[in-house]
């Protein structure tokens, strides 16, 4: 019989062999985006909670959400959503990859399913947390249209809740890499913002800590600290 393996071969010492230290450039000038200004922000978070269903804004975080929110929830809890899977998809060429070697984001591409984090944002913080949420995913008009209100299942009932990059849009997605293929990338990227090594192992960490298994994440991590293990 097959037994899974769910422990974590990723480790800090996989982070730090393959941070290198890279120059912040212009993004919106490498990738020619129009980034939004302080308005378009609130303009776009207003058009975003238009659409907010009732009862707690929720925001289901499956990636850099749960270890880097952008708020403080005042309630988080489990949540699995159904059509849905992570990838790592997104090709980064900025921010944690490098034109020589790119990155990949992770984002939600359809079929199977997700669990992840519900987060809930105080009513009093709402205006404010969506702001930050904009500003840090979707500051460009290019990715005006890069969220969603997903169904999750959640242990008191269904609730919809907003997400990002579900599915995302644009040209530089690689949706025809292996798992094998995918750790390859992710062992050799680094950016400005830190490696792609350091984005999955604080993803994992993150899940493995609320007792959420990615069966896989936790695949695709154990290759990548293979694939960084056999580097010269």
């Amino acid at each position: 019989m097959h037994i899974m393996d769910t422990d974590l071969h990723l480790t800090e010492a996989h982070v730090t062999r393959v941070f290198r230290d890279i120059p912040e450039g212009d993004d919106a000038a490498h990738w020619g985006w129009t980034r939004l200004d302080d308005a378009a922000i609130s303009a776009k978070a207003r058009e975003i909670l238009a659409q907010r269903p009732e009862g707690p804004l929720q925001v289901f975080a499956y990636g850099s959400l749960l270890w880097k929110p952008e708020f403080r929830p005042v309630a988080s809890r489990p949540g699995r959503a159904l059509g849905w899977h992570r990838a790592f998809c997104i090709e980064l060429t900025s921010w944690r990859g490098t034109p020589e070697a790119p990155g990949l984001m992770m984002a939600l591409l359809p079929g199977g399913d997700c669990t992840a984090l519900l987060q809930e944002i105080a009513e009093a913080e709402v205006e404010a947390a969506m702001e930050a949420l904009v500003r840090r995913e979707m500051p460009y008009e290019e990715l005006a249209s890069s969220y969603a209100w997903v169904e999750v299942e959640a242990e008191t009932g269904p609730v919809r809740a907003l997400t990002f990059y579900a599915p995302p849009a644009g040209e530089r997605l690689r949706t025809d890499l292996t798992l094998e293929e995918t750790a390859a990338i992710i062992a050799r990227a680094c950016g400005h913002a830190g490696s792609n090594t350091e984005y999955l192992h604080r993803t994992v960490t993150s899940l493995a800590a609320q007792g959420i298994h990615d069966a896989n994440l936790w695949r695709l991590q154990q290759l990548v600290a293979a694939e960084i293990d056999a580097l010269d």
